[in-house]
C-alpha cells in the first residue's frame, strides 16, 4: 500500500517570519537567532559576489 502524503512527517519548519514566538522557549529562540544569523552571512556573501560579478561584467563593457 503506498504512504499517503498525510501520513509522512512533515519537515519541521526552523523559522517562519513573523510566527508568534510566545510558545517558545528561550533556547528555541536563541537556537532561531543563530539560524537566522547564518542564513543572514550566507545572504550578504551571495550579494556581494553577484555585486562583484556586475561591476566586472559593466567595466569589461565599458571598456
Amino acid at each position: 500500500m503506498p504512504i499517503e502524503d498525510d501520513d509522512r512527517p512533515r519537515k519541521k519548519v526552523p523559522h517562519e517570519i513573523g510566527q508568534d514566538l510566545s510558545l517558545l522557549s528561550a533556547e528555541e529562540l536563541t537556537e532561531r537567532v543563530a539560524l537566522l544569523k547564518t542564513e543572514i552571512a550566507r545572504l550578504e556573501e551571495a550579494a556581494t559576489k553577484k555585486r562583484a560579478s556586475r561591476d566586472a561584467a559593466n567595466s569589461f563593457f565599458k571598456s
